[in-house]
């Protein structure tokens, strides 16, 4: 084995293909790491977490999920199965038997924007330990000492002697699933939130209802789902379902950020809730067709009012997507009571000031229950008057411009743009994904201190539960890397080898990640089952 220098850092690296080999290299790559050649091997019945500092549920549910993800793959010793020379090699050398994890603070309940998710990792002949200030970092640094964890030789788990210092150069690393144009079974949702734990990306940004499917099942208003889901029964989310990824994802340190998209993208909405929608005119008569959510009416506030305490109560996090993307003005601008309405309010022939209107009014409503909103662009580009600690997450072209322009009106910001996984190509286009630099726009130090990050989406025309995770992994994992590791981790080649890695980590796990960079196969995982041909 030889030791490769890769962005200035060192890791254990064995080239041996295009892409190269990497074993016991994690992803994304930290902000420094140096190992040695140092090895020390691990035995399930010998190794143990312990914890120094405070505790709760998190990390002790924790500690026994990545005793199970480091050793349930790897049974017991088998002496008489090795080899002589292997049989020598596993006992003479010296083993890990303890990583003590010390969290300094008291455990916060739920994961939060900002949270702090450094940590401390040092593993040497003298013992290892995991130190972080928050719960979150303790949960990061579990799952990159899981991860340079690999196979030696005599076919056992080694670790070498490692020192990891880390923490996330975004705080928002999101990824957005559509569950409305296909619907997502909760166990997909929840095999995905795993698979977001191993990229350490920390928001599940959940396009849960569309024009094309209503699945949230609503305690206030439950003919919602009954009439705007594909099947009531069968294609819901139930309280108890969005309960569960909430849960799921906080023991993970993973948050959930519903978006309930409006006024547009609301078709599914005015099913269940009479006089919600705008009743669109021909030649003077109502077509029989709606278009967006009607902002003329005070009941479509008064509703709103009722939904969003609802929500608020619901999900947990301090944002709520609001969406606010693609309102077509047409069925606004043919109807004749809205007519009336925008010369009431002396907005002349401008909808895009009715749209503001609504939105504005939106926010307070949000703003009464929750502190935190997430808007489309295209609320900032229509000039809509928005509190200063809205979120603008920019998913058009030309993003240079656009990033540039929200926060030079000091507004916080998140990118997708670029990194839209819906649509695909042939070959290795992760390479593309990876280039991508969030901050890559003319603007000042204060201005770039407002990008909070950035999401992958996937949205769900062509995607449900039969394709949605090879979509999505290792694609993504390429923008985890780029919103968690320090800006001048660039380098395409060092990142596929660890990448080919991690997606043969990630197939081993249960996560059906896609090859990355062509023709190759999974080593770690013929020698831990015997039984894939990758």
């Amino acid at each position: 084995m030889m030791l490769t220098a890769v962005t200035g850092l060192v890791l254990v690296c064995v080239v041996a293909s295009v892409e190269g080999v990497s074993r016991g290299t994690p992803w994304p790559l930290p902000a420094k790491i140096t190992t040695t050649a140092d090895v020390l091997a691990l035995d399930r019945n010998s190794f143990r977490f312990g914890v120094t500092g405070v505790t709760c549920d998190i990390l002790e549910e924790a500690l026994v999920r990545y005793f199970r993800i480091i050793f349930d793959d790897n049974p017991r010793v088998n002496l008489a199965a090795l080899s002589g020379q292997n049989i020598l090699r596993f006992l003479i050398k010296p083993k890990l038997t303890r990583l003590d994890v010390k969290v300094a603070n008291p455990c916060e309940q739920f994961p939060s924007m900002g949270m702090d998710e450094s940590y401390f990792l040092t593993i040497s002949n003298s013992g290892a330990q995991l130190t972080a200030p928050a719960i979150w970092g303790a949960l990061r640094g579990l799952e990159t000492f899981s991860q340079i964890i690999y196979y030696g030789s005599d076919g056992n788990l080694q670790v070498n002697n490692t020192e990891v210092s880390d923490k996330p150069r975004f705080s928002w690393r999101g990824i957005l699933l559509d569950t409305s144009r296909h619907y997502l079974p909760k166990e997909i949702i929840l095999q995905n939130l795993d698979a977001m734990a191993y990229n350490k990306i920390n928001v599940f940004h959940w396009h849960i209802v569309d024009d094309n499917s209503f699945p949230y099942q609503s305690r206030k208003f439950p003919e919602m789902s009954e009439k705007g889901a594909y099947d009531p029964y069968t294609h819901v989310y139930t309280q108890a379902d969005v309960h569960e990824v909430i849960e799921y994802a906080r023991f993970r340190g993973i948050r959930v950020v519903p978006e309930f998209d409006s006024p547009g993208h609301s078709q599914t909405w005015g099913k269940g809730v009479a006089n919600l929608l705008t009743k669109c005119y021909s030649g003077g008569h109502f077509s029989g067709s709606y278009g967006p959510i009607d902002p003329s009416v005070e009941t479509t506030y008064q509703f709103l009012n009722v939904f969003v305490g609802e929500l608020a109560e619901v999900f947990k996090d301090h944002y709520l997507h609001l969406g606010g993307d693609e309102v077509d003005f047409s069925c606004w601008k043919s109807n004749p009571n809205i007519t009336d309405f925008m010369a009431k309010m002396q907005f002349g022939t401008d909808y895009s000031k009715l749209e503001s209107y609504y939105v504005a009014k939106l926010l307070e409503i949000v703003d009464k229950y929750r502190a935190g909103a997430v808007v489309w662009q295209e609320v900032f580009d229509n000039g809509v008057k928005v509190h200063p600690d809205t979120v603008i997450e920019v998913w058009k072209g030309g993003e240079q411009k656009e990033m540039a322009a929200v926060t030079a009106a000091g507004l916080r910001a998140i990118l997708s743009s670029p990194w839209y996984l819906d649509y695909i190509s042939y070959g290795a286009d992760w390479r593309n994904y990876y280039k991508v630099e969030p901050l890559n726009f003319n603007g000042t130090d204060a201005q770039k201190a407002l990008v909070m990050g950035g999401e992958a989406c996937l949205w769900a025309e062509y995607v449900d539960a039969t394709n949605v995770e090879s979509r999505l992994w290792p694609r993504a994992s390429a923008i985890a890397e780029r919103l968690w590791s320090p800006q001048n981790v660039t380098d395409i080649s060092a990142a596929g080898a660890r990448i080919e890695e991690h997606r043969c980590r990630m197939v081993r796990r249960g996560i059906n990640a896609e090859p990355p960079s062509g023709p190759g196969y999974c080593e770690v995982e013929a020698r831990a089952r015997g039984k894939f041909n990758f």
